[in-house]
């Protein structure tokens, strides 16, 4: 996971912005007009070896390849890459606009208003809406998964970087609104998406990268689903959400894994953000050998004081988002050395690696920030990560 006796490693989220012209032929495919696979393959491949020389030149140890391979968000990829699901626009999909099949949450419910303008400003590409688990659900992505990893070895090959990985969505957070018409009840069809999804983080291990495992509807569902549920309830479906992954990644090395939470890349207030405190015995109950936990988001920065009595995992390490992707304003590196230090006095000093709260694009066609302000930003985590060193090593 690669740990350090000498000094804090850096690394981040994995998505990151998308340059021009990989956006631009992202729209000739998405539209269907002027699109050339090869002039495709050429600049991904470019876009790709270049991301990677940006991330080693900022001071960033474990890179990833941006997700840039992905031409749908951080987990609706995964609609081209297996089977058994189908897009319908029928009366539930209508419903489901309207809020009648899932709640909105609860600060949609609070901030009304807010999220009325905010929306005009979001889309992430695809949709959640109208999905219907129709056949047995199988992976089928093995040669678009092939190409990315081939792609991101090419990039890493000759870069003095510590490891890559490569970010994959877990079974909890695959298409979590789709209605089933197959499997008999919640567990079989999770569990029947963990073994699809095990193909996919299998595959990276074997390639001797890390896989980072992203969660975010794991916490984000608390929100919009308590109340009317209650918080055992929740917790009832969360640790479903924990036997299905566990369950996809019982072959695969502990070391080698990242489990990844945030809690939404959304700027929006945040107040019914489960807290830490309530996941934090299932979160790491997960067979990952590293942690990677919103914790620069104003609302859970709070949350640093929960190590002084929860007790990492033996032989695990603690990713605490040290930097955010939701605003505009760097991270002064004292700053970052601080949120890094504290930390690692709780859970020692060689279990901490300095990352980011989130990737700062969770599509090829969002940002949540500028390109300028990402690397800014990125070089602010390694500064501070050096800072944060010198006073933990000597």
């Amino acid at each position: 996971m690669g740990r350090s006796s000498a000094k804090i490693l850096t690394t981040h989220g994995g998505s990151l912005i998308r340059p021009p012209e990989l956006i631009a032929i992202l729209r000739a495919r998405e539209s269907g007009s002027g699109y050339d696979a090869a002039t495709h393959e050429k600049i991904l491949k470019g876009a790709i070896a270049t991301v990677v020389r940006e991330q080693a030149a900022a001071g960033i140890d474990i890179v990833s390849d941006g997700e840039f391979g992905k031409s749908i968000s951080w987990s609706r990829y995964i609609v081209e890459r297996i089977s058994g699901f189908e897009q319908r626009f029928d009366e539930s999909a209508a419903a489901l606009k309207k809020g009648e099949v899932v709640l909105p949450s609860r600060d949609r419910r609070a901030f009304p208003d807010f999220f009325a303008e905010y929306d005009k400003t979001q889309g992430l590409g695809g949709s959640l809406e109208g999905w219907v688990c129709h056949d047995p659900i199988k992976y089928v992505g093995q040669a678009a998964l092939a190409k990315d990893i081939a792609n991101f070895k090419a990039a890493l090959a000759g870069e003095d970087v510590a490891d890559g990985f490569m970010p994959v969505v877990a079974p909890a957070s695959v298409l979590p609104y789709a209605r089933d018409e197959y499997y008999p009840n919640d567990r079989d069809r999770l569990l029947a998406v963990a073994d699809a999804m095990a193909h996919e983080y299998r595959a990276i291990v074997d390639a001797g990268l890390l896989v980072q495992i992203d969660d975010a509807w794991l916490p984000d569902m608390y929100d919009k689903s308590v109340p009317p549920s209650t918080m055992e309830e929740y917790r009832r479906w969360a640790g479903l959400c924990v036997d299905a992954l566990n369950h996809a990644l019982r072959d695969i090395p502990p070391d080698r894994v990242r489990y990844h939470i945030c809690w939404g890349s959304f700027n929006s207030p945040h107040t019914g953000d489960v807290p830490l405190k309530e996941i934090i015995d299932l979160v790491l109950s997960i067979r990952a050998g590293g942690f990677s936990i919103e914790m620069a988001n104003p609302r859970h920065e709070h949350e640093w004081r929960l190590w002084e009595s929860v007790r990492l995992p033996a032989g695990s390490v603690l990713i605490p988002g040290v930097i955010s992707h939701q605003t505009n304003v760097v991270e002064h590196p004292e700053l970052v050395a601080e949120r890094i230090t504290r930390l690692a006095r709780l859970v020692g000093r060689e279990n901490v690696i300095a990352g980011t709260d989130c990737g700062f694009a969770q599509g090829p066609f969002v940002r949540r920030v500028h390109p300028s302000i990402m690397w800014a930003k990125l070089r602010s985590l390694a500064e501070g990560a050096q800072i944060a060193s010198r006073e933990l090593f000597g």
